[in-house]
């Protein structure tokens, strides 16, 4: 599974290790992704959920049954 928040769709971003000799290898910079359940009540089950840190202050923000509909308009399966 690719390491991609459900809520912002937030991905890795690339870039370069640069030693003190200026050696360049390719580098990966990963988001950090934690697996949350979260309660709704409208439907009395929890889903779980991969989000970023920025992906749970959003749904503290709107609430998780917005973010749910906003997810479902798109096409994901929650």
């Amino acid at each position: 599974m690719s390491r991609v928040c459900d809520v912002t769709g937030k991905k890795p971003m690339f870039g370069n290790n640069v030693s003190h000799a200026n050696n360049k290898t390719r580098r990966r910079f990963n988001i950090n992704l934690q697996k949350k359940k979260f309660w709704l009540p409208n439907e009395s089950r929890y889903i779980t959920l991969r989000v970023s840190t920025r992906g749970i202050r959003i749904i503290d923000k709107k609430g998780i049954t917005q973010v749910v509909q906003k997810l479902r308009k798109k096409g994901i399966k929650v």
